[in-house]
């Protein structure tokens, strides 16, 4: 993962500049992981990036640790949380593999991230241990794996691996939404919640429960 850690590093202050491209949807989705969270919980959020999300959630819980594997990433993290007085979070600069401690959680949340995780099953076992009995797992996540991408993302789909070959991007998994959420319900969570935020290409958003 060092690799793709160099590639988010490279691009970190460009990725922090860069605007949301479809708010309607980040904002909607935002909304409906709000409402399950509650003040007294404690919450992880791997591949946090920025830590955009997790500051904006922050003030709804008790308790936020923000992870990544990107330094350069979380450093602007850090420095929003500085800049808006958000003294409940804490930024940890580790694997999505790795969990920052032996801690159980109420919620722990992934956001775009799982379509570039090698080893999704190992991930997805890996959340499942560090959820409290009947906690909640929520997500969302690409899926390129469809064949109605549209015209942009089709080609996009098409020139990926030459720009990985000459560092431009990094590992990207082409799930479909039957293989992801086939790969949670294996990992022993039973969904409550899903839904296309956007549609097109379908960024898959998943709210499950840790049976």
């Amino acid at each position: 993962m060092k690799n793709d850690a160099k590639f988010w590093d490279k691009i970190a202050a460009k990725y922090a500049a860069d605007p949301i491209s479809d708010i309607q949807s980040y904002e909607y989705t935002l909304g409906r992981t709000r409402s399950y969270l509650g003040a007294d919980d404690r919450v992880l959020e791997i591949g946090c990036g920025t830590g955009s999300t997790a500051l904006q959630l922050a003030p709804s819980v008790a308790h936020v640790t923000a992870s990544d594997f990107s330094g350069a990433m979380l450093q602007f993290g850090r420095d929003k949380a500085r800049a808006q007085g958000v003294d409940n979070i804490d930024f940890a600069c580790i694997d999505v593999a790795d969990p920052p401690d032996d801690s159980q959680y109420d919620a722990i949340l992934g956001f775009n991230l799982f379509h570039l995780v090698k080893d999704i099953d190992q991930v997805f076992a890996d959340i499942h241990a560090r959820l409290k009995p009947g906690g909640l797992f929520i997500s969302k996540t690409p899926c390129l794996g469809g064949g109605d991408l549209g015209l942009r993302f089709g080609l996009l789909k098409l020139m990926i691996p030459v720009m990985q070959m000459v560092g431009k991007a990094p590992f990207v998994r082409l799930l479909s939404i039957k293989e992801l959420e086939s790969a949670m319900s294996q990992a022993g969570f039973h969904i409550i919640e899903t839904g296309n935020f956007p549609a097109k290409p379908p960024s898959r958003y998943v709210v499950a429960r840790r049976c």
